[in-house]
């Protein structure tokens, strides 16, 4: 069973994001977000890895972040943190779907 390391690298980031977030402003929702987001990813990356078709978690979880921190950008305008994490989130997506079409390697079978 491969592991999905750059999926669990992302939700990684995403969770120390948030810690880091109440770490340096004493936000509880950005500790939150993090974790929550963070520990759905890594769910994510757990199913990819035990069968790479079942992308479904992760998919869903990278394109909620990446609309979300997308916006927050829009609105700020500013890189870190919303920025970073939107694009993080739309490669994610991206590397999802070129493996879910068959673009990058073989999925598994039964």
């Amino acid at each position: 069973m491969p592991l999905d390391i750059p999926g669990f690298l992302y939700a990684g980031a995403v969770a120390a994001g948030g810690i880091m977030g109440y770490y340096k402003a004493g936000s509880v929702p950005s500790l939150a977000a993090g974790l929550l987001f963070g520990s759905a990813l890594a769910y994510g990356a757990y199913e990819v890895s035990r069968d790479p078709a079942n992308y479904t978690v992760q998919l869903a979880t990278s394109s909620i972040l990446a609309g979300i921190m997308g916006y927050r950008f829009y609105n700020s305008g500013k890189i870190m943190p919303a920025g970073v994490v939107c694009l993080l989130s739309v490669a994610m997506i991206a590397r999802i779907t070129t493996k879910a079409i068959g673009i990058t390697g073989p999925t598994r079978t039964a």
